[in-house]
Protein backbone atom coordinates (compact mmCIF):
# COMPACT_ATOMS: atom_id res chain seq x y z
CA UNK A 1 0.00 0.00 0.00
CA UNK A 2 1.32 3.43 -0.95
CA UNK A 3 1.81 5.76 2.03
CA UNK A 4 -0.45 8.77 2.51
CA UNK A 5 1.47 11.78 1.21
CA UNK A 6 1.06 14.81 3.49
CA UNK A 7 1.88 18.51 3.11
CA UNK A 8 2.15 20.57 6.30
CA UNK A 9 1.20 24.26 5.97
CA UNK A 10 1.91 26.21 9.16
CA UNK A 11 4.12 29.20 9.94
CA UNK A 12 5.16 27.97 13.40
CA UNK A 13 8.38 25.90 13.20
CA UNK A 14 7.87 24.26 16.59
CA UNK A 15 4.40 23.04 15.62
CA UNK A 16 5.69 21.73 12.27
CA UNK A 17 8.49 19.89 14.10
CA UNK A 18 5.97 18.26 16.43
CA UNK A 19 3.76 17.21 13.52
CA UNK A 20 6.72 15.74 11.64
CA UNK A 21 7.68 13.70 14.70
CA UNK A 22 4.12 12.47 15.14
CA UNK A 23 3.62 11.55 11.50
CA UNK A 24 7.09 10.05 11.15
CA UNK A 25 6.13 7.33 13.62
CA UNK A 26 3.35 6.15 11.29
CA UNK A 27 4.63 3.75 8.58
CA UNK A 28 1.76 4.61 6.23
CA UNK A 29 2.39 8.39 6.37
CA UNK A 30 5.06 10.43 4.62
CA UNK A 31 5.55 14.20 4.83
CA UNK A 32 6.37 15.38 1.31
CA UNK A 33 6.71 19.08 2.03
CA UNK A 34 6.26 22.02 4.39
CA UNK A 35 4.85 25.46 3.69
CA UNK A 36 5.08 28.54 5.90
CA UNK A 37 2.68 30.80 3.96
CA UNK A 38 -0.59 30.37 2.12
CA UNK A 39 1.08 31.14 -1.21
CA UNK A 40 3.73 28.52 -0.57
CA UNK A 41 1.04 25.98 0.38
CA UNK A 42 -0.74 26.66 -2.91
CA UNK A 43 2.46 26.24 -4.93
CA UNK A 44 3.57 23.06 -3.16
CA UNK A 45 0.13 21.48 -3.27
CA UNK A 46 -0.01 21.99 -7.02
CA UNK A 47 3.49 20.61 -7.62
CA UNK A 48 3.56 17.78 -5.06
CA UNK A 49 -0.10 16.66 -5.27
CA UNK A 50 -0.29 15.26 -1.72
CA UNK A 51 -3.29 13.26 -0.58
CA UNK A 52 -3.71 15.48 2.51
CA UNK A 53 -2.79 19.08 3.36
CA UNK A 54 -2.67 20.02 7.05
CA UNK A 55 -3.61 23.69 6.83
CA UNK A 56 -3.33 26.38 9.48
CA UNK A 57 -5.84 29.27 9.24
CA UNK A 58 -3.70 32.22 10.27
CA UNK A 59 -0.59 32.48 8.08
CA UNK A 60 1.31 35.41 6.57
CA UNK A 61 -0.10 36.75 3.32
CA UNK A 62 -2.71 34.39 1.91
CA UNK A 63 -4.65 32.88 4.82
CA UNK A 64 -5.38 29.17 5.14
CA UNK A 65 -9.06 29.47 4.18
CA UNK A 66 -8.33 31.22 0.89
CA UNK A 67 -5.40 28.89 0.23
CA UNK A 68 -7.74 25.92 0.74
CA UNK A 69 -10.26 27.31 -1.74
CA UNK A 70 -7.59 27.94 -4.38
CA UNK A 71 -5.94 24.55 -3.88
CA UNK A 72 -9.23 22.70 -4.35
CA UNK A 73 -10.11 24.67 -7.47
CA UNK A 74 -6.89 23.39 -9.03
CA UNK A 75 -6.76 19.94 -7.40
CA UNK A 76 -10.20 18.94 -6.05
CA UNK A 77 -8.94 15.47 -5.12
CA UNK A 78 -6.67 16.78 -2.36
CA UNK A 79 -8.08 16.50 1.15
CA UNK A 80 -7.54 19.58 3.29
CA UNK A 81 -7.63 19.20 7.06
CA UNK A 82 -7.67 22.51 8.90
CA UNK A 83 -5.46 22.38 12.02
CA UNK A 84 -5.80 25.61 13.97
CA UNK A 85 -6.37 27.29 17.33
CA UNK A 86 -9.49 29.10 16.06
CA UNK A 87 -12.84 27.48 16.85
CA UNK A 88 -15.16 30.44 16.19
CA UNK A 89 -18.17 30.04 13.91
CA UNK A 90 -16.74 32.30 11.20
CA UNK A 91 -13.55 30.25 10.83
CA UNK A 92 -15.29 26.87 11.00
CA UNK A 93 -17.93 27.64 8.40
CA UNK A 94 -15.55 29.57 6.16
CA UNK A 95 -13.31 26.48 6.08
CA UNK A 96 -16.24 24.23 5.23
CA UNK A 97 -17.39 26.57 2.47
CA UNK A 98 -13.84 26.58 1.10
CA UNK A 99 -14.08 22.79 0.80
CA UNK A 100 -12.02 21.57 3.77
CA UNK A 101 -12.83 17.97 4.68
CA UNK A 102 -12.08 18.41 8.35
CA UNK A 103 -11.40 20.84 11.15
CA UNK A 104 -9.10 19.94 14.02
CA UNK A 105 -8.02 22.14 16.91
CA UNK A 106 -4.36 22.41 17.81
CA UNK A 107 -3.72 20.62 21.05
CA UNK A 108 -5.67 17.56 19.95
CA UNK A 109 -4.25 14.25 21.12
CA UNK A 110 -1.86 12.50 18.75
CA UNK A 111 -4.27 9.62 18.22
CA UNK A 112 -7.03 12.06 17.30
CA UNK A 113 -4.77 13.79 14.80
CA UNK A 114 -3.71 10.50 13.19
CA UNK A 115 -7.32 9.33 12.99
CA UNK A 116 -8.40 12.64 11.42
CA UNK A 117 -5.68 12.46 8.75
CA UNK A 118 -6.62 8.88 7.86
CA UNK A 119 -10.29 9.82 7.63
CA UNK A 120 -9.59 12.80 5.36
CA UNK A 121 -7.29 10.70 3.15
CA UNK A 122 -10.19 8.27 2.66
CA UNK A 123 -12.57 11.02 1.62
CA UNK A 124 -14.47 11.33 4.90
CA UNK A 125 -15.32 14.48 6.84
CA UNK A 126 -13.87 14.77 10.35
CA UNK A 127 -14.20 17.38 13.09
CA UNK A 128 -12.73 17.71 16.57
CA UNK A 129 -15.27 17.17 19.39
CA UNK A 130 -15.48 20.89 20.21
CA UNK A 131 -16.14 21.81 16.57
CA UNK A 132 -18.62 18.93 16.20
CA UNK A 133 -20.62 20.28 19.14
CA UNK A 134 -20.67 23.69 17.50
CA UNK A 135 -21.96 22.17 14.25
CA UNK A 136 -24.65 20.21 16.10
CA UNK A 137 -25.86 23.40 17.76
CA UNK A 138 -25.93 25.16 14.41
CA UNK A 139 -27.79 22.40 12.60
CA UNK A 140 -30.29 21.90 15.43
CA UNK A 141 -31.26 25.57 15.32
CA UNK A 142 -33.85 26.80 12.81
CA UNK A 143 -32.35 28.58 9.78
CA UNK A 144 -32.13 32.34 10.08
CA UNK A 145 -34.10 32.82 6.87
CA UNK A 146 -36.09 30.65 4.50
CA UNK A 147 -34.40 30.90 1.11
CA UNK A 148 -36.02 29.50 -2.03
CA UNK A 149 -35.40 25.81 -2.62
CA UNK A 150 -32.78 25.32 -5.32
CA UNK A 151 -34.70 25.49 -8.63
CA UNK A 152 -31.80 23.95 -10.58
CA UNK A 153 -32.26 20.63 -8.78
CA UNK A 154 -34.79 17.99 -9.74
CA UNK A 155 -37.38 16.92 -7.19
CA UNK A 156 -35.42 13.73 -6.48
CA UNK A 157 -32.15 15.67 -6.11
CA UNK A 158 -33.81 18.01 -3.61
CA UNK A 159 -35.04 14.97 -1.70
CA UNK A 160 -31.50 13.56 -1.61
CA UNK A 161 -30.08 16.95 -0.56
CA UNK A 162 -32.64 17.12 2.25
CA UNK A 163 -31.40 13.78 3.57
CA UNK A 164 -27.75 14.83 3.19
CA UNK A 165 -28.54 17.93 5.26
CA UNK A 166 -30.05 15.66 7.93
CA UNK A 167 -26.79 13.73 8.17
CA UNK A 168 -27.67 10.58 6.22
CA UNK A 169 -24.86 8.70 4.48
CA UNK A 170 -25.17 7.61 0.85
CA UNK A 171 -25.90 4.05 1.98
CA UNK A 172 -28.65 5.23 4.33
CA UNK A 173 -30.15 7.43 1.60
CA UNK A 174 -30.18 4.48 -0.80
CA UNK A 175 -32.00 2.34 1.75
CA UNK A 176 -34.48 5.07 2.69
CA UNK A 177 -35.39 5.96 -0.92
CA UNK A 178 -35.14 2.37 -2.21
CA UNK A 179 -32.44 3.31 -4.71
CA UNK A 180 -29.22 1.62 -5.72
CA UNK A 181 -26.01 3.00 -4.18
CA UNK A 182 -24.81 3.92 -7.68
CA UNK A 183 -27.96 5.95 -8.36
CA UNK A 184 -27.52 7.82 -5.07
CA UNK A 185 -23.87 8.54 -5.91
CA UNK A 186 -24.96 9.94 -9.27
CA UNK A 187 -27.57 12.15 -7.60
CA UNK A 188 -25.02 13.40 -5.06
CA UNK A 189 -22.51 14.14 -7.84
CA UNK A 190 -25.17 16.06 -9.80
CA UNK A 191 -26.14 18.03 -6.69
CA UNK A 192 -22.53 19.02 -6.00
CA UNK A 193 -22.08 20.07 -9.63
CA UNK A 194 -25.28 22.11 -9.84
CA UNK A 195 -24.68 23.82 -6.51
CA UNK A 196 -20.99 24.29 -7.36
CA UNK A 197 -19.87 23.02 -3.95
CA UNK A 198 -16.58 21.29 -3.20
CA UNK A 199 -18.00 18.50 -1.08
CA UNK A 200 -20.60 17.19 1.35
CA UNK A 201 -19.85 19.62 4.19
CA UNK A 202 -20.35 22.67 1.96
CA UNK A 203 -23.53 21.13 0.48
CA UNK A 204 -24.93 20.74 4.01
CA UNK A 205 -24.24 24.39 4.77
CA UNK A 206 -25.92 25.50 1.52
CA UNK A 207 -28.92 23.28 2.24
CA UNK A 208 -29.31 24.54 5.80
CA UNK A 209 -29.02 28.15 4.65
CA UNK A 210 -31.86 27.44 2.21
CA UNK A 211 -34.07 25.95 4.91
CA UNK A 212 -33.55 22.28 4.11
CA UNK A 213 -32.52 19.72 6.67
CA UNK A 214 -34.03 20.03 10.10
CA UNK A 215 -34.34 16.97 12.23
CA UNK A 216 -34.43 13.46 10.70
CA UNK A 217 -37.82 11.74 10.68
Amino acid sequence: MEPVRILIADDHPVFRFGLRALLGAEPDFVVVGEATTGEEALTLAESLQPEVVLMDVNMPGLNGIEATSRILKISPGIGVLIVTMFDDDASVFAAMRAGARGYLLKGAAGEETIRAIRSVSEGEAIFSPAVARRLIQYFSSPPASQAPVFPELTEREREVLQLIAQGYTNAAIAERLTLSPKTVRNHVSNIFGKLQVAGRAEAIIRARDAGLGGRPD
